[in-house]
């Protein structure tokens, strides 16, 4: 029998528009300095920079450290083996990612809904 995922034990990613290094450490489950390191060996990952050299990333930026994270904590892949996961199989990453929105918006929308029944 399979083990859940860490990525199933993530918090939610908040609906916003941009997170901080520090918000994204908390939503990942890594330390601000692993996110840093990954920016350098994964060129797919890229956050924008503004005054000051502060880094916004976007939920995309989320989905993709969660991705990122999964296959080399969860799935044991070397840096290089997890670059060519997501380099190489883009169908499958497009899928996890639509997965995981698609997961991440039928929580909020619940989470709605027991607004709204209240």
């Amino acid at each position: 029998m399979l083990e859940p995922s860490q990525n199933d034990q993530l918090p939610p990613i908040p609906g916003k528009r941009y997170f901080g290094i520090g918000e994204v450490s908390e939503l990942c489950g890594v330390k601000p300095h692993v996110l840093r390191y990954w920016e350098q060996e994964f060129p797919e990952l890229a956050p924008a920079k503004r005054t000051g050299n502060r880094r916004y990333y976007q939920r995309q930026d989320v989905i993709l450290i969660r991705q990122i994270r999964s296959l080399l904590y969860d799935q044991g892949f070397t840096i290089s083996g997890a670059r060519q996961q997501l380099g190489g199989e883009t169908g499958r990453q497009d899928a996890d990612r639509t997965t995981q929105l698609v997961r991440q918006m039928r929580q909020e929308l619940e989470e709605v809904l027991a607004i709204l029944k209240a």
